[in-house]
């Protein structure tokens, strides 16, 4: 139990009426949950708003509720408090409620557009093998230890978040390596936080639908390193245009890291194949079993963390040349002299860079046959794009459903295929079922040829009017093309 007043600190409060200096069992944000004697924190979200869930929460057993609205008939002996901004109050309020658990390790935030989720897994994956306890907060999935918990969100809520957080400390994990999305950091799930570092990979085209333009979506960005301490590390890539924009008003040491321009740390491709890179990492050689330029900022992101963090030059190399590709992310699987490959790239830059790095790669010899759609109730914009670069940079393209969610997959592909220029027309074809696009792929794969199905990754499910189906690219792309003769 805490008492209201110790779990109130830091936070910006408009008025109270009650005492604060009764106890409370718990935080809650969903009145369904709330038990006796449970703080309620009113959340006006996109869909719900929970102020109007007071009075259920306060019939379940709240003692106190937080809001930015003060309701009309107020109950006696339950404590209101009032608050400019519910969400960031819920997160320090969580924070507190936790002992601020973020304070007791090394927490490092990787934010941007692409990477996100291969440089936090990777970071996990090198300490862990270097005998680190060590924690994961990501797309794919939550880790403590050697404990995974399923991830439903890019950046959990910030209860959440604590809630992990709080045992990672309770289990001794020293570094936590985390996505930070712009959803996160604007709906202020990551507020009283204590990074120790955070890094920055990218910024492309995406989520305008929900940041409207590119600038705000750029600007929500920068406010997380806005926000780190002077015992922080700031660590962004130097090739990307927005990569110094983004330390201007950090207080947190600066580094810098990139493939084209001079930076702390910088890297070189040497050779690249399908089995992976030869690079060179400042003055050392390392080989890689990922491949593509992209992987190559990923490494040299995870490289110059872990050095700024302290690893010793040869363990580093040793732990990046053992790292595995992540799920999802340019997993690939070759059967009858067929190359697959799975990735989660559902960005335009994301596409771009990955049917490039394949091109790079593959004989000029070889088709690359593209599967591809994408996502409904999310940015329109990037559609046509997406359909321009599939059909510009592949041999053949097959438009297909991705998580069309509440909208008709067939509308989202017409979409998609407006971008297509007129003497790349011939190379596409729409098939609305998923499996019967991949299969369609297989099908039309000679030897050596490579196809790739792009945008769902590490996703084991298809949603469609809400509801979700198993569906996992890479198991089924697999079994087709073991059937193949």
């Amino acid at each position: 139990m805490k008492l209201i007043r110790e779990i109130l600190y830091k936070v910006d409060i408009n008025r109270v009426f009650g005492n604060t200096s009764l106890s409370i069992e718990k935080v809650e944000f969903d009145s369904r949950l709330v038990t006796s004697s449970d703080m309620y924190v009113a959340i006006n979200g996109v869909n719900v708003n929970g102020h109007d869930y007071i009075s259920q929460a306060i019939e379940n057993g709240a003692n106190c509720i937080i809001c930015e609205e003060m309701p009309e008939d107020k109950v006696d002996d339950i404590v209101y408090i009032n608050v400019p901004c519910s969400r960031e109050a819920l997160a320090i309020i969580c924070s507190n409620y936790f002992d601020n658990p973020s304070s007791k390790l090394n927490l490092i935030g990787v934010t941007g557009t692409n990477g996100k989720t291969t440089i936090t897994t990777l970071l996990f994956e090198l300490y862990k093998n270097l005998g680190i306890k060590s924690g994961l907060i990501s797309t794919v999935k939550i880790v403590i230890n050697k404990d995974e918990y399923e991830a439903n969100q890019t950046t959990p809520d910030s209860l959440s978040i604590n809630r992990y957080l709080n045992e990672m400390v309770l289990k001794n994990v020293r570094y936590c390596f985390m996505e930070v999305s712009s959803h996160g950091i604007d709906q202020n799930r990551i507020k009283g936080l204590d990074f120790k570092g955070g890094i920055y990979t990218n910024l492309t085209h995406d989520h305008l639908d929900y940041h409207k333009t590119f600038e705000s979506y750029r600007d929500v960005k920068k406010t997380f390193f806005d926000q780190l301490g002077k015992y922080s590390f700031a660590l962004t890539n130097n090739d990307d245009k927005n990569g110094l924009f983004m330390l201007q008003n950090t207080k947190a040491a600066k580094y810098t890291y990139s493939l084209n321009s001079v930076s702390d740390f910088k890297t070189k491709i040497l050779e690249s194949s399908f089995d992976g890179m030869l690079l060179k990492i400042n003055s050392s050689e390392v080989w890689s079993k990922l491949v593509g330029r992209f992987n190559a900022y990923n490494i040299l992101a995870v490289y110059s963390t872990a050095s700024i963090l302290g690893v010793p030059e040869d363990e580093l190399l040793m732990s990046i040349s053992n790292l595995q590709a992540v799920d999802g992310r340019f997993q690939f699987y070759k059967k009858n002299k067929i190359t697959a490959i799975v990735d989660y790239a559902h960005t335009p830059d994301a596409l771009e860079n990955i049917l490039n790095s394949i091109n790079e790669i593959k004989s000029i010899d070889n088709n690359l046959i593209t599967v591809v759609g994408c996502g409904g109730n999310r940015d329109k914009s990037k559609r046509p794009l997406m359909g321009d670069i599939a059909t510009s940079l592949s041999s053949k393209v097959i438009f297909t459903s991705d998580n069309p969610r509440n909208e008709d997959p067939e509308l989202i592909i017409e979409e998609m295929t407006r971008g297509v220029k007129p003497f790349h027309s011939n190379k596409s074809i729409s098939i609305t079922n998923r499996k019967e696009a991949i299969k369609a792929a297989c099908q039309f794969a000679k030897s050596n040829d490579i196809i790739l199905v792009a945008g769902k990754g590490h996703e084991t499910y298809q949603e469609i009017k809400g509801v979700k189906s198993d569906f996992d690219d890479f198991d089924i792309v697999k079994n087709l093309l073991n059937q193949k003769n």
